[in-house]
């Protein structure tokens, strides 16, 4: 199973895979569990570049988010998958589609398309997307903000546009959960869902 947990930073999402993950282990089922950008030491270095560096531009943007991707799904989904693990991942396919795609202006189709060839279109088997209103996007995070996370909510506000058509295009693989929802009640929906 390739589960994939997605929304604007401060959504959950990242505490959402860390309680399916404990969960289905707990069951004692094999779970990798991991990140984009990163997962992978190429891809911990991009992530270190694109959310902590200088200035990038849009496209290259894309294709740094892309190349770790298919870095990631080389040496860490896919063998994963292969040898029977259930896969969790904070971020996928979707995020560059929302981010770069659509709140970038680059494009859903085009980064859509890109990022499809950079995993050999590998897609999650249930993708849940965790909504909150752009606006809570630096209220819900704490400490300092990297360099998406401190965007404008005018860009938050497309990315969440970008997700939105992501869900409706793609209703058969994307749950799409309340955010702003208790914790524990969101991982008992998410579990749910995969039973």
């Amino acid at each position: 199973m390739f589960v994939s947990f997605e929304g604007l930073d401060g959504s959950g999402k990242s505490t959402q895979a860390e309680l399916l993950r404990a969960r289905l282990e707990a069951e004692g089922r094999q779970v990798v569990s991991t990140r984009e950008p990163g997962g992978t030491e190429l891809g911990e270095r991009i992530r270190d570049l694109v959310l902590h560096g200088g200035h990038v531009g849009p496209w290259a943007e894309a294709l740094l988010y892309a190349a770790s991707r298919a870095q990631h799904v080389e040496e860490v989904i896919r063998p994963a998958l292969a040898r029977g693990a259930s896969v969790i991942c904070d971020r996928y396919v979707d995020s560059s589609v929302a981010y770069q795609g659509v709140g970038r202006g680059l494009g859903l189709e085009r980064v859509l398309d890109l990022n499809l060839t950079a995993v050999g279109g590998l897609l999650p088997d249930r993708t849940f997307l965790l909504l909150i209103e752009p606006s809570q996007v630096s209220q819900r995070l704490p400490g300092d903000h990297d360099r998406l996370e401190s965007e404008s909510d005018d860009f938050h506000s497309r990315a969440a546009d970008g997700y939105r058509e992501l869900a409706s295009r793609f209703s058969d693989r994307i749950v799409v959960l309340e955010g702003t929802r208790p914790a524990e009640e969101l991982a008992e929906e998410v579990y749910g869902a995969l039973r």
